[in-house]
């Protein structure tokens, strides 16, 4: 169907709540965003759907979400009466319209005979991945944007291991999803499914049993005892779910001088205090770090709004405050974790670090230094809940860390999603542990570059919104891959490998090795002098990513490295 005839079918429907008719009404003289929300319908793949919120096939509302849990519900039908029996948990972050998705969720399920446990407020996504391992439930779902704009929402799908949903049960779900129609999807009302216990409110039960496993991701309790009392730390939940239970965790290791953000404290989907929710950006932690300095705080945190990421800004010798890199803290965690477990004595001999291809070589090198080994995995922390599943059975590694350079860190497995919770309080300690030295978090970081050398990595996000965004994407990694570069920053290409082909190719010699990862349409580049470069289009976005890292035996030399290789992307990508 063309976007016109798409359009027509919502404008002749009577039974659209009101706000979805206005904007309707709406999009009757605007004919540009009328073909963009109408052109084509939501993405949905591996990593479950998101979209700007708003009527039409190709927007987040109450039809697509209905649409989304339709085609879960029809995988759960084809299988065994007890996996229906088992269920879906179901949370939600603070973004418009969350909790109304949520429901509209358990609706369509419980429609089906399926349960639904729903949470009574809004929980963090890592919650949602610990809960589907508790209730042994087959799935999950988390409506959640994670970082994006307000004006946004989205839907996740969780399996039965508590990562992710899987590639082949993902496919099934999309290709149930096309069959229904948004329109006629079944659902049955609220009351009548709680009468039938197919719709369960959850709540401080379930924090509890979340809470008590997160205490165990201390591992000197001694030293938290000694010194995390008197330590500050401003931390902002920038308007999302993280408050609650960030706050209870930390305290219950033992850090009570906490100081929660007052102006972002309030879950609020308008973010009114951000222009973005997003740890990674500087803005988006500037009142953080406004109150660290009144308060001379050791170390500010700041998470997304559905709490999956953690991003720290450290005090500097001037007491200004530096936002550090997700690589950074990935290093600084992991560095502390093995350091601490070889003191203790408790770091297996087959312990394993497992990050995804497009994270800096920082935090492997260390854990090389502590004969650690490190697994390389695609990006989407999905395949690093993959190798802990894996590691539970075969007992071939004993998993110690995961993490993703875009702030997702994991410590240990009773979620199997980036964990913001468990991160924070690990960070806390580890600021604890220089304190104990009479360092800072920055002192430390300096400590661990003097040792290993200067690792400078940048993320570049080309955006390309709108109907021809996804041809401009597609057009570029076909020009990656049909006009290879040579050399980047003056610097030989001296590999290449090709994820969607599973070859990686030495230039010099023309030998080909098979890559043993899943397909995915990432190209990676490593250059002569060992820095490397990485592109792959966003899972979840109108984006295309570049990634590039370097090292250098200083900082000036490393971001020498990384300026000449960006100037080469910038004018590839023209």
């Amino acid at each position: 169907m063309t976007w016109q005839e798409n359009y027509q079918v919502w404008a002749e429907r009577t039974d659209l709540p009101e706000y979805l008719q206005t904007e309707m009404a709406a999009l009757a003289n605007d004919d540009k965003q009328a073909e963009d929300a109408f052109y084509q319908p939501l993405s949905f793949g591996t990593a479950g759907m998101r979209g700007l919120l708003g009527a039409g096939i190709n927007r987040m509302n109450i039809y697509t979400v209905r649409q989304a849990t339709e085609g879960l519900a029809s995988l759960m039908d084809s299988l065994s009466d007890d996996v229906k029996q088992r269920g879906v948990a179901i949370s939600y972050d603070s973004r418009h319209f969350s909790q109304e998705f949520a429901f509209e969720s358990a609706k369509v399920l419980g429609a089906h005979g399926i349960k639904a446990y729903v949470f009574e407020s809004l929980r963090p996504t890592p919650e949602l991945s610990f809960t589907v391992r508790h209730f042994n439930a087959y799935a999950g779902i988390m409506i959640t944007a994670s970082h994006n704009p307000k004006e946004y929402n989205g839907y996740k799908i969780y399996g039965e291991d508590g990562g992710q949903m899987p590639p082949k049960e993902s496919d099934i779900i999309t290709a149930s999803i096309r069959e229904a129609d948004m329109f006629t999807v079944p659902v049955k009302p609220q009351a009548e499914l709680e009468a039938a216990g197919l719709l369960v409110t959850i709540g401080k039960d379930v924090d509890d049993a979340y809470l008590a496993e997160v205490k165990n991701v201390t591992v000197d309790q001694d030293l938290v005892n000694k010194v995390g009392s008197d330590m500050k730390l401003v931390y902002s939940p920038l308007h999302g779910t993280g408050a609650l239970i960030a706050g209870q965790a930390l305290a219950n290791a033992g850090f009570k001088n906490v100081t929660i953000v007052p102006e972002q404290e309030k879950p609020d989907g308008d973010f009114p205090t951000v222009k973005l929710p997003n740890p990674e950006d500087p803005d988006a932690l500037a009142m953080g770090i406004a109150l660290a300095k009144e308060q001379g705080a050791d170390v500010v945190i700041g998470v997304d709004p559905d709490a999956d990421r953690m991003g720290t800004a450290v005090r500097l010798p001037s007491g200004d405050y530096q936002l550090l890199t997700g690589n950074q803290i990935g290093a600084l965690l992991l560095n502390y974790l093995l350091t601490a477990k070889k003191a203790a004595g408790t770091l297996p001999a087959n312990g394993v670090l497992v990050k995804s291809i497009v994270s800096s070589e920082f935090a492997a090198d260390i854990a090389k230094s502590f004969n650690i080994e490190t697994i390389n995995v695609l990006t989407g922390f999905k395949y690093i809940a993959e190798q802990i599943q894996s590691y539970e059975e075969t007992h071939e590694h004993t998993f110690l860390f995961g993490f993703e350079e875009s702030y997702g860190y994991l410590v240990k497995s009773f979620a199997r999603d980036k964990d913001s919770i468990q991160a924070t309080v690990l960070l806390a300690e580890v600021a604890a542990y220089y304190k104990s030295l009479g360092k800072t978090l920055y002192d430390g970081l300096q400590d661990l570059f003097n040792e290993y050398g200067y690792f400078v990595e940048n993320t570049q996000s080309l955006t390309f919104k709108g109907i021809d965004g996804a041809d401009k994407i597609a057009d570029l990694m076909a020009k990656f891959r049909s006009e290879q570069p040579v050399a980047l920053g003056d610097v030989t290409v001296t590999e290449v490998a090709d994820f969607a082909l599973q070859v990686q190719t030495d230039t010099q010699t023309g030998v080909e090795t098979t890559l043993t990862l899943p397909k995915a349409n990432v190209l990676k580049y490593w250059l002569a002098d060992g820095s490397w470069v990485a592109v792959r289009p966003s899972g979840t976005e109108p984006k295309i990513k570049l990634y590039v890292g370097t090292k250098g035996e200083t900082q000036k030399v490393a971001d020498q490295k990384l300026a000449a290789i960006q100037a080469s992307l910038a004018e590839y990508v023209k």
